[in-house]
This record gives C-alpha cells, structure tokens and sequence, in this order.
C-alpha cells in the first residue's frame, strides 16, 4: 500500500484543477479516473470547442438550495484567474457570445493545458483506475482500486453527476456522500432538451433543424436565445436554460417575437404594405417554413388574406399567440443528453471555504456532484475551476 498526501477521485474539469492546486503546494497528489482519457466532458463540450469560462460570471448564474454558498469560491478563483492561465498557455480563444468563451481551435487544448499543469507541478494523472472501496482511518482513508491501494491524508471526491452516461458518468459521488453519511438532494437532468407528446411532434413535422431566436419564459424566469425544433421535441440554448427551472406539468411560454409590440407592428405593417399577405409578413421575421406552419395550425384562415382584409381584433389574436405560445412539454430528454445534473450533495454539510465535509475530516467533494449547478455558458466549467482551485489550498 502506497502512502500520499491527496487522492482525488475524478480526473474531470474540477479534479484536475484541485490536482493542480494541491500539488503546487507540494502535497504529494495523485489524481485517478476509471475512464480510459481524462476529462472527457471537457473534450466533447461546446461542439468540440470548450466553452471554458464567461466574462460575466456571478454567482446569480447559478442554481442552489444554498444561493450563498457559491460565492466564496468563485470570488477566490474568478473567470479572469482561468482566463490567465489559458494565456499563459498560448491558447487562442475567441468570445462567441454574451461573455461564453470558446477555444479557436479545439478543446483538446484545454485538457493538454490541464495535463502540463499537472506534469509542471508533479500531480500524477491515472486513468482506466477504478475504485473498489473506500475506507476511513485513523490517518485518512485507504482507497482500494483495480491498480492497487493508497492510503492518503485527504480524499476529493470530483465524479460529477449523472448526466451523459456514455462519457462514464455513474453515481458514484453520490454514494460516497451516502456511505459517510452526508446528506443529499434529489437529482434530475437540466440543460437539457425537452420532449413534446406525439400530437405536437406531427404538428411540427418538418420542421426538425428549425431554430428561432425567442424569449422563453417558465415559473418566473426568463431567458432570451435560440430555440432548436428537433424530432423528439424543442432544443436550443433558451430551452437548455429554462429547463433547469422546469418541473414536470409546468407550463412554458415561448415569445416568438421578442423585440417588438407584435399587435402594433401588424397595424403597422397593415397601413404600409395593405395588399402583402400575413404569412409572409411573418416569413421576414421567422422563417418562411415556421411561418407557414404556425399560421397553419394557429390562424389558417387569416394566413393568406391581405392585410388589409384582416381586422385589428384578428390582429390582436395573431399577436397574442405568437408572443405567448404556450405549451407543457411531455419531459426532458433526460440524462443521455443533459449537459449537467441538478441537486446532489447538499452543500449545508460543505464547507464554503475549504471545500471538506463538515462531518467527516479530510473528506472534499468539488465541481458537479455538489447541489450547485450554473446557467449554459460556461458557468459550470468556471464553478469547476473555482470548487478544485479552493479546495486544493486546504487538502
């Protein structure tokens, strides 16, 4: 049995990144992961690109039971700390939009950037590692696994939620927190698609690939970016947002027009082009194939009448309903595509400062498989860095 300083279980986006800090301390780390190459999530995320951090993170960004306990964290180790050391590195990153930032070429420069950090600071990485037991002592914990047993002072636990379990992603934080007796909340996917019941689905076929840029609003919040029509249901950045706020039987409203008064801008549109058809009109706006759907399921009979033909109370229906579509979706697409999972270790039994379970001396949980979840755009990645970076100056 091997003897050592810091075993972090999660060779992930906050795993490596409490590596790091630890082993530039001079704790003798050893960073391990049952998959066969580390920080898979990170690999696939932002279209093979890594939405890394965002220029305006804060901690009104993210979800929690504990809205406070987030703060701390990510004011010790800001989006600009990560943003250095991206520079340092020489990796070119370009801003996409509303502060996400994304690398230039691709996300295997993030993990390559990771791994030399690690390799710098000597923190070893093993993968294809898996855990058997866990086991607390005197001095510690002695961690079993398929490539021997460490006995070490401090234990991270960085496995992440349940979400994409074809990257590897099991529960296996969440029954860490249960064997030392912590407390947890229920877990569900978030970020994540919603599916519409079969009657919509025909209603919408054809549609598959169609996106449109929407306000959409669920259970008081709101969120303004593109929606994606697909064969299951809706996808898209506002729906990936708004879905985190969704509960099953809830109701979601879907502003096709956000940037306008819809009711005046038809009266509008009815004294200046009195002979163009509202299918069209609306074709500028939309596309002309969500158009021609819409006016088809919600107001065929005024779709190809000219404008001037059409009354202003018909008017008055055409915009109501084009700005407040609502619709109650079936479901999520559930784990296999959510981008993260809410709820998991609640962080009451966490300390805000060090990271280390308030119960259990010497025992960390860091990054997802805490009850903190961000907004898409980066968010999660930063609450990653900073959850890894703070714990390890205390491990």
């Amino acid at each position: 049995m091997q003897s050592i300083d810091v075993l972090v279980i999660g060779a992930g986006a906050a795993g490596l990144m409490c590596g790091i800090s630890a082993a530039s301390r001079g704790r003798s780390t050893l960073v391990i992961d049952h998959a066969n190459k580390v920080g898979k999530k990170i690999l696939m995320s932002g279209g093979g690109r890594c939405n890394f951090t965002n220029y305006y993170t804060e901690p009104a960004n993210y979800l929690s039971h504990n809205q406070h306990f987030c703060k701390s964290a990510l004011s010790r180790y800001t989006q600009w700390d990560f943003i250095a050391l991206v520079e340092k590195h020489a990796i070119p990153f370009h801003e996409k939009k509303l502060g996400q930032l994304f690398c230039d070429n691709k996300a295997k420069d993030i993990v390559n950037m990771l791994l030399a950090e690690c390799d710098e600071k000597d923190a070893e990485v093993r993968i294809k590692c898996s855990v058997e037991s866990v086991k607390k002592v005197e001095s510690g914990f002695v961690v079993s696994t398929n490539q021997g047993k460490w006995q070490c002072q401090s234990l991270v636990i960085a496995t992440g939620g349940l979400s994409i379990p074809t990257m590897g992603a099991t529960g296996f934080g969440y029954d860490m927190a249960k064997q030392f007796g912590l407390s947890l909340y229920p877990t569900w996917s978030a970020l994540v698609p919603f599916t519409l019941n079969p009657k919509m689905l025909e209603e919408f076929t054809g549609l598959s690939g169609v996106s449109a840029d929407v306000r959409v609003t669920c259970n008081g919040q709101a969120f303004r970016e593109n929606i994606l029509f697909t064969h299951r249901g809706l996808s898209g950045p506002a729906i990936l947002q708004i879905s985190s706020y969704w509960q099953p039987g809830d109701l979601v409203e879907i502003d096709l027009f956000p940037d306008v008064d819809l009711f005046e801008q038809l009266k509008q549109w009815q004294m200046e082009k009195p002979k163009s058809h509202l299918v069209n009109l609306l074709a500028e706006q939309l596309t002309k194939n969500l158009a021609e759907r819409l006016s088809e399921l919600w107001f065929a009979e005024l779709a190809h009448k000219p404008m001037a033909d059409i009354s202003h109370a018909d008017l008055l229906l055409v915009a109501n309903k084009l700005q407040s579509w609502q619709l109650k979706p079936t479901g999520t697409e559930g784990y296999r595509t959510a981008e993260v999972t809410m709820g998991g270790v609640d962080t009451n039994e966490i300390s805000s400062k060090t990271f280390e379970a308030k119960k259990v001396k010497g025992l960390y949980f860091i990054g997802e498989v805490l009850d903190v979840t961000g907004h898409l755009g980066g968010f999660n990645f930063q609450w990653a860095w900073a959850s890894g970076y703070c714990a390890g100056q205390y491990v």
